[in-house]
């Protein structure tokens, strides 16, 4: 599979969902273009100062929900995120239940419910160390490491007993002792460079070391040392061992065995082939006692992915997705049989969705899943012995973006986020049988009831292709349908990945329209949500279809909508959306003016400097030297004596994804063409903006520019 890259800070949750969920319920109207009473149009600070819901985390009898709350601030690290306690029967509100400066990650229950355990680094701490907090008993959280390498993603053995957690290494070290002595002697060196004999060098946003990880085990026991169970093993000292890479982390995603004398991971040993070919993953399966070698649970290569156990203990479930010579495959719901191991089963069967998340019943006879469908996530179930997936609840909105069920509840509990493009994230308790859920939270339900927005609105129609393309319409504050408005194009990016009916902080759709203007977000081919084959269908056509297809969708727009205005047009994105832009640059001009971030412009140059290329081969017909004419046909930068419409670009300085050298060309070729265009360069940015005021003057430059071209203000 191929980078995918999601735009979009998805911050899912419900706070309004019983009037969004319930059949014909009614919303008082205000008059065309007046907003609606006590309501205002929302500004960067209403939707920055949000509080932001974390994923739950139920105890194991499914009685409390543990989640994160972040309360935001402008104002450099005076941001505070802590943890908070819940009933799961909504019997009392949510209470904090930690107060520190710093945050808390990683949350895990105890397997007996009375206390939790976190990583977070508080006073004296040098790097992140595991906690454990006795909810039962009260009292401050008590630290369990002191490693310089510090800790994350801690879980507990079923006994309760022990802690596994992750931690990052030098080759070779194998206690704290020896770690610390190789960052020491590495810190005295007089000299400073960093030296490479492999692909891949950097990651998103930082370049790459010869550290690796590992996972510990610590004892509960007083006086107990953490036990290294990998940095020993021929595994780990094989060259190209890694874990797998999240958008913010590499991790071996460890859990436990039912019986705790084992724990299961996921890790590759082909990290170096990542110039030339797909990097294969398997599970593993390692003694928790340490001083064994790991052995492979399941036999095929590729992506492994949400591991975990029945609560028989008889099944081993995980998402699968193989890897050939297809741009993307669906990580499908599969489970090997515990102990034995051995080939993977399909469980999800002819069900061309993937399995976001998923969670099994106490009783071990039904998985709950998370499906992505469109604009919306579904929750479906199937049974474990496998089966065609049954439509559970499609809500009118958003939908569910966590799912846990307690293993040791006396009857299924499902506890969940869910939300909407104007419902922030809050936790969830979903029935079933009723095919409904009530909030157990409401942090946000008043910030989001005092602001004029609307769910968008939907529609299909036939490319030229014949394809059916799904389309979201946002329309802006004190809408007036007599009116006409100048149209905002929102090209999403990926390409594996759509425009989600979701709360977004990176490009807020009603952020954007609020000045007035109306917001058409096209979900192009390759994009996901819409079965396998439609987002494979972008290999060896990354940008002309997709772009075609945008394009049509304008005219579909302005067809069906008179509110439209046609001739006031322009076109935004970022990361592949921002690709898509550039090629609206090089192919048209009826767009007034175009705002790229994150952008490609040269095919082959993004080939060459990116933190992932073999991925960009299989795009585009093998390396840019093999003969396929992809790389200079749709490469925008190959039509640059037609290049006239304005556009504002807009990049990060530390952003390995899509590197500034990009932007660089596109600029130099704009101005070298007399084009107007604008620059920004954001010294603290990667391929995403997330510091609160460079993301506030990011919308005023987006606004500026729109209302230069489509409004008359400059």
């Amino acid at each position: 599979m191929t980078l995918s890259l999601k735009l979009g800070l998805n911050l899912a949750g419900a706070m309004i969902a019983a009037v969004l969920l319930a059949p014909g319920a009614a919303v008082a109207q205000a008059p065309a273009g007046m907003p609606p009473a006590g309501k205002a149009p929302i500004t960067h600070e209403a939707l920055w100062m949000m509080k932001r819901v974390g994923a739950p985390i139920v105890s194991p009898d499914g009685k409390w929900v543990v989640f994160s709350i972040l309360e935001p601030s402008y104002e450099p690290d005076k941001a505070v995120s802590d943890l908070w306690l819940v009933p799961a029967d909504g019997s009392a509100p949510p209470r904090r239940i930690t107060d520190t400066k710093a945050p808390e990650a990683g949350a895990s229950w105890s397997p007996d419910g009375r206390a939790i355990a976190f990583t977070t680094k508080r006073e004296g701490d040098e790097a992140d160390q595991v906690y454990v907090l006795n909810l039962a008993e009260g009292g401050e959280a008590q630290r369990v490491t002191s490693l310089s390498t510090g800790a994350s993603n801690p879980k507990w053995r079923p006994d309760g007993k022990a802690i596994a957690f992750e931690s990052f290494v030098y080759p070779g070290a194998l206690d704290d002792a020896a770690n610390r002595k190789i960052a020491a002697d590495r810190k005295a060196l007089k000299y400073n460079v960093r030296t490479y004999t492999h692909f891949p060098i950097r990651y998103w946003n930082e370049w790459l070391d010869d550290r690796q990880p590992t996972i510990m085990v610590q004892s509960l026991e007083p006086g107990s040392k953490p036990v290294d169970l990998l940095s020993g093993t021929s595994l780990a000292r094989t060259s190209g061992f890694s874990g797998r890479e999240g958008e913010t982390s590499v991790s071996l995603s460890p859990i436990w065995s039912p019986d705790g004398s084992e724990i299961v991971f996921a890790a590759t040993t082909e990290r170096w082939n990542a110039a030339f070919a797909q990097v294969g993953y398997h599970l593993y399966r390692v003694a928790a006692g340490g001083g064994a070698e790991p052995a492979i649970v399941s036999p095929a290569s590729g992506e492994y992915g949400a591991a975990r156990f029945s609560p028989d203990g008889k099944s081993l479930y995980f998402t699968y997705e193989p890897q050939d010579a297809e741009i993307y495959h669906l990580p499908r719901l599969s489970k090997v049989a515990w102990p034995q191991g051995g080939a993977a089963v399909l469980v999800a069967r002819d069900f061309d969705r993937e399995a976001a998340d998923y969670a099994i019943t106490p009783d071990s006879r039904t998985v709950y899943m998370l499906v992505p469908d469109a604009e919306k996530e579904m929750l479906y179930r199937v049974p474990t012995g496998g089966g065609k997936p049954e439509l559970v609840i499609a809500p009118a909105a958003g939908g569910y973006t966590a799912l846990a069920i307690p293993p040791k509840a006396a009857r299924p509990v499902l506890i969940a986020a869910y939300g909407s493009s104007v419902s922030p994230s809050e936790i969830v308790r979903i029935d079933p049988a009723a095919r409904k859920h009530v909030n157990l939270t409401n942090v946000d339900t008043a910030a989001a009831a005092a602001i004029d927005w609307r769910p968008p609105q939907n529609f299909y129609f036939t490319s030229a292709r014949g394809r059916s393309i799904h389309n979201m319409i946002v329309l802006p504050p004190a809408f007036d349908p007599a009116k006409k408005y100048p149209l905002v194009v929102l090209i999403h990016g990926g390409a594996a990945s759509n425009n989600p009916d979701q709360i977004g902080l990176r490009w807020n759709y009603h952020l954007l329209a609020a000045p007035g203007y109306v917001i058409l977000m096209t979900d192009y081919t390759g994009s996901t949500g819409f079965g396998e084959k439609f987002a494979q269908a972008i290999k060896l056509d990354p940008l002309k279809t997709p772009g075609d297809e945008i394009n049509q969708a304008v005219d579909e727009a302005i067809k069906r909508y008179a509110f439209i205005d046609g001739a006031r047009i322009c076109a935004a994105g970022a990361s592949y959306g921002g690709h898509l832009v550039n090629w609206l640059e090089a192919t048209t001009t009826r767009y007034k003016c175009l705002i790229s971030h994150a952008g490609e412009v040269d095919l082959t140059s993004q080939w060459g400097t990116s933190d992932g290329i073999y991925g960009r081969e299989i795009t585009n017909g093998g390396p840019p030297w093999g003969g396929s004419p992809i790389w200079r046909d749709q490469s925008p930068i190959t039509y640059a004596a037609n290049w006239k419409t304005p556009i504002l670009l807009s990049v990060g300085e530390r952003d390995f994804r899509v590197p500034i050298n990009n932007t660089l060309e596109n600029w130099s070729t704009l101005q070298r063409m007399h084009v107007p265009s604008r620059l920004l360069v954001w010294p603290d940015a990667w391929h995403w903006i997330t510091k609160p005021e460079d993301s506030r003057h990011f919308y005023d430059e987006v606004h500026g520019w729109l209302a230069t071209y489509l409004k008359g203000a400059g």
